[in-house]
C-alpha cells in the first residue's frame, strides 16, 4: 500500500512534482515493476481515517476507487499506473472523480437468490429460525442426515433485516482488510453467511497469525456463522468460541501488541443425534449403543450449550411433504414478521448500544422479561426438572421475551415461556 506513495514522494523531494495541492491528497497503492498500480487491501478503512482526519482528496488504484468513494465526503481518483498520477498531480491528465451511489448499491445488491420458499414442510423449525433472527438468538438443529439442516442455515440469513449503511461499512472493513471484496465491488449488502470445515483450526476461526488478521467469527460480523457437523470439531475449537458469542468480539494478544476484532454474530449450529445419524428417526433405525449417544453428546460441553438459546429438532421431511405442490411461506413475508419484532426491540432499548433481546443485560432482563404467575410456575419447574444453569434460565427467558414480541404481546405469557422451555432439548439430553 505504500509503494505509490512512497515513489510520489521521491518525486516531489527530486522536485519533479511542486505544488501546493498534493500534500492534500492522501494516497495509497502497490507498483508493479512495470509501473502499472495494484490494488491493496483496507482502502475502505483508509478512507475512513482520511475523512476522520480532515483529508478531503485520495489517490487509490483503479481497482479500489469504488470502495474508497463509498465515503461521500471524499474525492476519489483512480489511476491505473504510476505515470497517470504524476500526470494527474502535475495537472497535465484530468481524472474524473469516482463516485459510487450507495442507494442504488443497496437495491440492487441486497437480493438473495435462494429463498424459503424453497424448503418443503419443516414449520416447527422455520418457526425456531424466525424466533432466532427476531431476537438474533444462537441456534442449534439437531437431525438425521439429509432433513434440510444446512438448506435451512443458509436461508436464514434472507429472513434477518437488511444491513443498515453502518453495519455494512463495518463488516466491508473487515472483508477489505483480508483482501475478500470481490473486484469492483464497493460494499457487502447482504449479510454474510460463513461455514467453515470441522477441520477449520483455531486461529481459521477466532482469528490470528504472526501478523494477526480476522477469523471467520470476525467475517461473520452482523452475519451468520454456520457450523455444520457441530461435534466433529475439535472440543477445544469449539471452547474458544465460548468468550465471543458472550462479548461480541474476539481478542488476539500478542507479546507487543492486543488486537481487537469484531464479531458479533448469530451462531447457527447443526448435528447429528447419534454418530450414525438416524437415533429417533422414522426412516432408519438406529445401530448406536447408549454408551455410543452419550459420548456423542458429551462432545459438546454444557457451557457451550449453556449459550446457545435454541435447539430444535429437524426431522426427515416425509415423502408427501416433499412431493406436495403447496406453496411454502416466502422469506420476503418471515422478514416483514422478523422486522417487526426487530423494531419493538429497538424502542424497548432506546439509544443504548443494546438492539435486540439476545443481548440483554442482566438489568435489562429483570426490566423486561417479567413473568406473570403461570409462567414462574413453568420456568421454576423446568429450572428444577431440567437442572438448568443461571445463564440457561436467563436464555429462557431471553427467547420467551422474543416469542411475546412476535405474538405482539407487551408482557410474557405461559404460552411463552412453556414454548421457550421447550427449544431447550440438548439439556434434556446432557
Amino acid at each position: 500500500a505504500f509503494d505509490l506513495p512512497i515513489a510520489l514522494g521521491m518525486l516531489i523531494g527530486e522536485g519533479v512534482l511542486t505544488g501546493p495541492a498534493i500534500k492534500d491528497y492522501v494516497v495509497a497503492g502497490e507498483l508493479a515493476l512495470d509501473g502499472r498500480v495494484r490494488p491493496v487491501n483496507g482502502v475502505l478503512s483508509m478512507a475512513l481515517t482520511a475523512a476522520a482526519n480532515g483529508f478531503s482528496r485520495m489517490i487509490v488504484p483503479l481497482d479500489n476507487a469504488k470502495e474508497a468513494a463509498v465515503m461521500q465526503n471524499i474525492e476519489v481518483f483512480g489511476v491505473g499506473s504510476l505515470s497517470q498520477a504524476v500526470d494527474f498531480l502535475a495537472s497535465r491528465l484530468p481524472l474524473d472523480t469516482t463516485i459510487t451511489d450507495v442507494d442504488s448499491l443497496f437495491d440492487i445488491a441486497s437480493h438473495y437468490e435462494i429463498d424459503f420458499s424453497d424448503v418443503k414442510g419443516q414449520e416447527s423449525v422455520k418457526r425456531a429460525l424466525t424466533i432466532a433472527a427476531a431476537g438474533s438468538h444462537n441456534i442449534m438443529m439437531i437431525g438425521p442426515p439429509g432433513a434440510g439442516k444446512t438448506m435451512l442455515a443458509q436461508r436464514l440469513a434472507t429472513i434477518l433485516p437488511p444491513l443498515s449503511l453502518e453495519e455494512s461499512l463495518e463488516t466491508t472493513r473487515i472483508y477489505s482488510a483480508v483482501g475478500l471484496l470481490k473486484k469492483d465491488q464497493a460494499l457487502l449488502a447482504t449479510r454474510p453467511v460463513r461455514a467453515p470445515h470441522h477441520s477449520a483450526s483455531g486461529p481459521a476461526l477466532i482469528g490470528g497469525g504472526s501478523s494477526p488478521r480476522p477469523g471467520e467469527l470476525s467475517l461473520a460480523h452482523f452475519g451468520i456463522l454456520f457450523l455444520d457437523e457441530f461435534v466433529e470439531f475439535p472440543r477445544h475449537v469449539l471452547e474458544m468460541i465460548r468468550q465471543p458469542l458472550e462479548d461480541g468480539y474476539v481478542v488476539v494478544s500478542r507479546a507487543k501488541k492486543t488486537i481487537h476484532f469484531p464479531a458479533q454474530f448469530m451462531l447457527v449450529a447443526a448435528m447429528n443425534p447419534c454418530p450414525c445419524g438416524y437415533f429417533g428417526s422414522n426412516l432408519r433405525a438406529c445401530k448406536c449403543a447408549p454408551g455410543q449417544i452419550a459420548r456423542y453428546l458429551a462432545k459438546v460441553s454444557g457451557p457451550l450449550v449453556d449459550r446457545i438459546d435454541i435447539h430444535i429438532d429437524v426431522p426427515a421431511v416425509a415423502f408427501s411433504k416433499l412431493r406436495s405442490k403447496t406453496r411454502q411461506i416466502d422469506s420476503e413475508t418471515l422478514r416483514a414478521t422478523v422486522t417487526v419484532a426487530r423494531q419493538v426491540q429497538k424502542r424497548r432499548f432506546g439509544g443504548s448500544k443494546i438492539l435486540t433481546n439476545a443481548h440483554m443485560t442482566h438489568k435489562q432482563l429483570e426490566q423486561f422479561c417479567q413473568l406473570d404467575s403461570g409462567g414462574e410456575l413453568l420456568l421454576k419447574e423446568a429450572v428444577l426438572e431440567l437442572g438448568l444453569s443461571a445463564r440457561a434460565h436467563d436464555k429462557i427467558c431471553k427467547v420467551a421475551r422474543t416469542i411475546a414480541d412476535l405474538d405482539g404481546s407487551e408482557n410474557i405469557r405461559a404460552e411463552h415461556v412453556a414454548e421457550a422451555i421447550g427449544y431447550r432439548r440438548l439439556d434434556r439430553k446432557l
